[in-house]
């Protein structure tokens, strides 16, 4: 999916209560510091932090970093054809080391990242494979009316209250970090779609299809 210039204009929008909608404000944080970073890129063009959601080998010799949008039926596809494969054959094997970061398009998409980390961390990357599954179902790039009341459709089948829920999503204390997460990646690759993938610091042109992705990665593993 594409959005020209999009994070300059990205913010995160609450949908909580009984369909009141909160500003996200658009505040700047500062970047997390380099004693919490568990990995720093020889070259400089990629820093992995503590908040990063993660699979696979910290010490592969492969990083890669996938930005996507959970409203994004590109990033569904990828998720659901490539993923499968990558997490087989790269990841499991200690090949590559596998970072997911939200770069939110819509106010849903930051939603959907609040939710995700509300869950405890091991349901964190189920919880973002039951989202792109089901996009037609809350997503309102499907036409979806009620973006509030499917979104918690989704988080109560993954074992959220609705009280947990609205807790979840009125708690301002991750907004700033989304849209840093975004702001930090469009200023360091100039990303203008998702999903846009890292490899070794270096975005990849065509990385979302598999044969191209598996060509990248063993070229990357070569040259290691």
């Amino acid at each position: 999916m594409s959005r020209k210039a999009v994070v300059a204009l990205v913010v995160v929008v609450l949908l909580a209560g009984a369909a009141a909608v909160y500003y996200l404000l658009n505040r700047p944080v500062e970047s997390p510091a380099a004693t919490d970073a568990a990995s720093v890129s020889a070259t400089g063009n990629y820093v992995i932090t503590a908040r990063d959601m993660t699979m696979g080998n910290p010490k592969a010799p492969v990083v890669l970093i996938e930005y996507a949008a959970p409203i994004c039926p590109h990033c569904a596809h990828f998720n659901a054809t490539v993923m499968p494969l990558l997490k087989q054959q790269y990841i499991d094997t200690g090949k590559v080391f596998y970072v997911f970061r939200v770069f939110p398009l819509q106010a849903a998409d930051g939603v959907a990242e609040k939710l995700a980390r509300c869950l405890p961390k091991e349901k964190y990357f189920p919880f973002m494979d039951q989202l792109f599954a089901h996009q037609q179902e809350w997503d309102p790039e499907f036409g979806v009316q009620d973006v509030r009341g499917d979104l918690l459709k989704q988080a109560q089948t993954a074992g959220m209250s609705e009280a947990q829920f609205n807790t979840c999503v009125a708690d301002g204390s991750q907004d700033g970090a989304i849209n840093q997460v975004a702001a930090d990646g469009q200023s360091r690759y100039n990303i203008d779609h998702t999903p846009t993938i890292i490899v070794n610091g270096t975005p990849q042109d065509g990385g979302a299809e598999w044969d191209k992705l598996k060509s990248i990665l063993d070229v990357a593993q070569a040259g290691k």
